[in-house]
C-alpha cells in the first residue's frame, strides 16, 4: 500500500511530521512517499537515527502556509508538497496525509483528486473525543449548505463508523436547537425530512449540543460552520477541564498525594480529551482517501493519522459511499418524478 504524507506543513513540521511517517513506516505494511525538501528530511532521519532506505521522496522546497490563500494549491503554488502529494495520489498512491491548511487541502483534493461520482460537495469529518466516539461532519469545510449535502454526507458516515470504528447500525443524529421535527431553520427541517425517509441509514432525530458528550449518537451531521464551532469548543473545553484539574491537585501536599492515588484514571481521562488518539479526520466523498491531520500534531498524531489511512483505503469504504451516491441519486430522481406527477 503506498501511502503519501506531506512532510513540510503543519505547525511542528517538518521534523514531527517525518518522524511520525517513518514511525509509521516500521509499523504498517507501507510504501512510504514523502513530499518535501530532500536534504530535510534526510538530515531529519539521519538525526533519529532511521533509514531512507524503501522511502521514496518527492522533492520540493515549495510550502503552502495557514495564512495562504486556499486556491494556491493549484494556482501559485502548484509544485507545493501538499499539491505534487494530491496530485501522486490521483495517479498511483492509496491515501494521502497532510497536517496543513485546510482550506488549501479542501480545494486541492476536491479539484485534483476529485470527489466520488454522484457526490457534489465532499466534506470533513472528525471523531469528538468523548468515551464513546462520535463522528461530526461537516466540521469546517462547508459553511453555506443544503438539505442534498446533509443527506449525502449523513450516509457517508454511517459508512465510515460502521467500516472504519466496527460499530454496526451506526445513530444518526442532526445538530439542531430542539429536538422537535419542526425546529431549525428551513434547510434543518427539510434535512430531517430527507434523514427520516432514507433507507440508508439509521436515522434517531435531532440532537441537542448539551447530550453530545453523552453518546446521542454514533454521526452527527451539520454545515461546516456549525461543526467547526462545536469541534473547536470540544477541543477547549478539554484543554479546560484538565488544566483545572491540574491545578487543583497541585495546590497543597494532600491534594497532590490524592493525585497519585488517581494517576491512572486521570492520565485515561486525559486520553479520552485527546482528539490525537483518534488520528485525523478523513475527507469524505472524494475518490481516494485524504486524512487532515491536525495542524499542530506530533510525531504520534501523524502515526495514528497514517492508521486511519490504511484502515480507509483496506475497508473498501470509497466504493461503498460510491454505491450510497447512486442509491440516493435514484432516490431522489423518483421523487421529482412522482412530485412532477402528483402536480400535474
Amino acid at each position: 500500500m503506498r501511502i503519501i504524507i506531506d512532510a513540510m506543513s503543519g505547525d511542528n513540521a517538518p521534523f514531527e511530521i517525518v518522524k511520525g511517517a517513518l514511525e509509521a513506516s516500521k509499523i504498517y505494511d507501507i510504501d512510504l512517499v514523502l513530499t518535501g525538501n530532500k536534504d530535510t528530511i534526510e538530515k531529519i532521519a539521519d538525526e533519529l537515527g532511521y533509514s531512507l532506505e524503501g522511502v521514496e521522496i518527492i522533492d520540493t522546497d515549495v510550502v503552502i502556509t495557514m495564512e495562504d490563500d486556499p486556491n494556491c494549491v493549484v494556482r501559485s503554488k502548484k509544485n507545493s508538497s501538499m499539491s505534487l502529494g494530491l496530485y501522486e495520489l490521483k495517479e498511483n498512491a492509496d491515501a494521502f496525509v497532510t497536517a496543513g491548511n485546510t482550506g488549501a487541502m479542501f480545494v486541492g483534493a476536491s479539484l485534483i483528486v476529485r470527489p466520488v461520482k454522484g457526490i457534489r460537495r465532499p466534506c470533513l469529518a472528525t471523531i469528538l473525543p468523548f468515551p464513546e466516539p462520535l463522528l461530526l461532519l461537516d466540521c469546517g469545510a462547508n459553511v453555506n449548505v443544503l438539505p442534498e449535502y446533509l443527506e449525502t454526507w449523513a450516509c457517508m458516515g454511517s459508512l465510515y463508523m460502521e467500516k472504519i470504528m466496527k460499530i454496526s447500525d451506526p445513530r444518526v443524529g442532526l445538530l439542531n436547537n430542539g429536538a422537535e421535527e419542526h425546529k431549525g431553520t428551513p434547510i434543518m427541517v427539510e434535512t430531517h425530512r430527507k434523514l427520516k425517509a432514507s433507507k440508508e441509514i439509521n436515522f434517531i432525530g435531532n440532537v441537542e449540543a448539551r447530550d453530545i458528550p453523552f453518546g446521542a449518537c454514533d454521526v452527527l451531521v451539520t454545515d461546516g460552520f456549525t461543526g467547526n464551532i462545536v469541534l473547536k469548543y470540544t477541543e477547549g473545553f478539554g484543554k479546560f477541564f484538565m488544566k483545572t484539574l491540574k491545578k487543583m491537585y497541585s495546590k497543597n501536599t494532600r491534594s497532590k498525594m490524592s493525585f497519585l492515588a488517581m494517576k491512572d484514571q486521570i492520565m485515561d481521562l486525559r486520553r479520552q480529551f485527546d482528539a490525537g488518539e483518534y488520528g485525523g479526520a478523513p475527507l469524505l466523498g472524494l475518490s481516494k482517501p485524504v486524512i487532515k491531520a491536525h495542524g499542530s500534531s506530533d510525531a504520534r498524531d501523524i502515526k495514528n493519522a497514517v492508521r486511519v489511512a490504511v484502515a480507509f483505503a483496506e475497508t473498501g469504504v470509497v466504493e461503498e459511499i460510491g454505491a450510497s451516491a447512486s442509491r440516493l441519486i435514484a432516490a431522489r430522481n423518483a421523487e421529482k418524478k412522482e412530485n412532477t406527477e402528483s402536480e400535474s
